[in-house]
């Protein structure tokens, strides 16, 4: 019999991170595990209640033990819509109700209403990934055919953790995102370097244009930073959220930013641009290992490509600066490409329990992923590199 065999184990339940033992759970969430998968942050989502059953958000948090020790946590949610999963699956929806089959509510894993690939179940060295991840699944897909949820659905998932779940009948569907890569330049310029003559100068243009407006734009730390920039952070994203997405759920509140100002200082960042001292706009950053993602951004007036210059290019200036790899800037449309965005394919993967909706997806997953391949090319072909 192998060790891993003779080990007993147990599954727990949890409907709220502060079940669960913040030392415990980020002893899981190691160096590499995505910060929004860490105690933290989703303590900071479900405390605020901007994660929560009232938003459309219901923590399953379930927890292996081996002993009285936590060894691997999956953090999934029942959801009743798929706001905030920016995967947009609204079609397969609409096709579910087209043949009489209710489409949620639905078991979903990921970052919760945060569009950053890297989901996985977090695991303790010490047990093989593989099969706590599957005493985890296991257990999961008994919640859903006891409770009578068609699918259960991994979003934004781990290349690298994903690769098992094939092999557990779940289907892959392929999406898109934007990154960009720092292959070690020594400077802005030194990364300019790559572009078209054209699209160098227009770059330069935009990330300097916000001078000729009195402008002036820094980095900010977490620990530099005080409760007053979470706050102004709010407010920013609210009154942006309100001018160009009034429809959109913002799912997050003021009281999630100050709690990550408590709880979070160190994996946080802002782009802030002022004039003297009156803020005129300020964009957020999250920061682990050899990564940075942006997340929020807002203005209080409208000054000319300052938003390229915030939400792109300081953040790309600083990941140079402090040798990080990659920048995640956020859900967002094809205009990135022309700054060097290089369109990038994420994964999710899906697994049905009512056998139409297993038939539907199934039949139809080739052509969807085979068209988002297609788009995918295209974008890149028009990255404007020499």
């Amino acid at each position: 019999m192998s060790d891993e065999k003779k080990r007993k184990y147990r599954i727990n339940i949890f409907q709220s991170i502060t079940d669960i033992s913040q030392e415990e759970w980020n002893n899981l969430a190691r160096e590499d595990v995505i910060p929004f998968l860490e105690w933290e942050w989703l303590f900071a989502l479900e405390e605020s209640g901007s994660i929560s059953p009232d938003t459309g958000w219901h923590p399953l948090h379930f927890c292996l033990y081996e002993d009285e020790k936590l060894v691997a946590a999956a953090p999934l949610y029942i959801r009743t819509g798929s706001g905030g999963e920016y995967i947009y699956d609204y079609f397969w929806a609409e096709a579910a109700e087209s043949m009489d089959c209710s489409w949620y509510p639905k078991m979903t894993g990921m970052p919760a209403a945060t569009p950053a690939e890297g989901y996985r179940f977090i695991c303790d060295p010490g047990i093989d990934l593989k099969v706590a991840s599957v005493m985890l699944l296991d257990a999961a897909e008994k919640i859903c055919v006891q409770n009578s949820l068609p699918s259960l659905n991994l979003l934004w998932s781990d290349p690298a953790w994903s690769k098992l779940l094939p092999g557990l009948d779940y289907t892959a569907w392929d999406h898109l995102h934007f990154v960009w890569e720092n292959p070690g330049y020594s400077n802005f310029d030194d990364y300019l370097a790559l572009f078209s003559k054209n699209q160098r100068k227009n770059i330069r243009k935009e990330y300097s244009r916000h001078l000729e407006q009195g402008v002036d734009i820094r980095v900010i730390t977490g620990e530099e930073a005080d409760e007053s920039h979470y706050r102004k952070m709010f407010d920013l994203f609210t009154i942006t959220n309100d001018k160009f997405i009034p429809w959109d759920a913002r799912w997050v509140n003021e009281n999630f930013f100050l709690l990550l100002e408590k709880k979070c200082r160190n994996r946080t960042a802002f782009v802030e641009a002022c004039r003297g001292d009156e803020l005129i706009a300020m964009s957020f950053l999250v920061h682990k290992g050899d990564r940075l993602w942006g997340r929020f951004w807002g203005a209080y007036e409208e000054v000319k490509d300052l938003h390229f210059a915030v939400c792109y290019y300081a953040p790309m200036d600083y990941c140079i600066q402090n040798k990080i790899r990659y920048f995640d800037p956020g859900a967002g449309s094809s205009h990135k490409i022309r700054r060097g965005f290089k369109a990038m394919r994420n994964r999710s993967y899906h697994k049905f329990f009512v056998p139409l909706l297993d038939r539907l997806f199934k039949d139809n997953i080739k052509a969807v992923n085979r068209h988002e391949k297609e788009r995918r090319d295209a974008l890149n072909a028009g990255l404007p590199f020499k």
